[in-house]
């Protein structure tokens, strides 16, 4: 949250509209544990298409083998504006307009969704809907995986704890919050490169010829580098071109 709390917030009052909570719209690509996207905002669907379509871009629009996230409805709209195929209606009769094509998902795209029930705010289970694509690509899906046999979220969420640990700003249950948007935003982009470059992943580190192991980066994982970097090598690095 930022500004102030959301308990606080007047909904009444325009300067108030961009206070409160704030989110983190994650994606994470789970055999690298690699955070491709982190969007700050409000949880609407503005954001989510922001966080749909980063991801799109980042990854050449190549599909997924498989999309999870929680039951929140504005990313089955977000999937569709971002992968989907428009498909043209047939006009009723021969005068007239044509009706405006209609966005469907295309073959490839596998989406399944991940509701938690809760009792007196402690979750006691977990049900799956699959949304998008049918039984048997969610099947091969979950069987060319190399790190999970079901649809979990489990892998934004651990994300999202080592960003709380990383980001003190983001303390649960603390008097503690950011009162400055961009700053927020800031050190939430910092949190996220320091996870994808600096800090060994103990999920990811590979058992060398000598028997020992050798610890790796979300972003050894990917490619990327060849080595665990220090914060001072991320701070002098140019992010992007001049």
């Amino acid at each position: 949250m930022w500004g102030k709390k959301e308990a606080h917030c007047d909904l009444a009052d325009p300067a108030d509209a961009s206070l409160g909570d704030c989110w983190d719209h994650a994606a994470v690509e789970v055999e690298s544990k690699f955070a491709l996207v982190v969007v700050v905002g409000k949880r609407t669907l503005e954001s989510v298409r922001k966080q749909i379509g980063e991801l799109a871009q980042r990854t050449d629009h190549r599909l997924p083998r498989l999309i999870t996230s929680d039951e929140y409805a504005p990313y089955r709209r977000a999937l569709l504006e971002v992968y989907g195929v428009a498909k043209p209606r047939r006009r009723r009769g021969r005068c007239g307009r044509h009706p405006k094509a209609v966005l469907t998902p295309p073959q490839d795209l596998v989406y399944a969704t991940v509701h938690k029930h809760r009792r007196k705010g402690r979750v006691v289970g977990t049900s799956i809907e699959r949304i998008y694509g049918s039984a048997e690509q969610l099947d091969r899906a979950l069987a060319a995986s190399s790190v999970s046999s079901k649809v979990n979220i489990a892998f934004v969420e651990r994300y999202n704890g080592t960003d709380r640990h990383l980001n003190s700003r983001k303390g649960r249950k603390v008097y503690r919050f950011s009162k400055d948007l961009g700053l927020h935003e800031a050190m939430t982009h910092y949190a996220q490169a320091i996870y994808n470059f600096c800090r060994p992943n103990r999920a990811l580190r590979q058992r060398q010829a000598d028997q020992r192991w050798k610890p790796r980066s979300p972003a050894m994982a990917q490619g990327l580098t060849d080595h665990i970097w220090s914060v001072g090598e991320l701070a002098c690095r140019q992010a992007a071109p001049p």
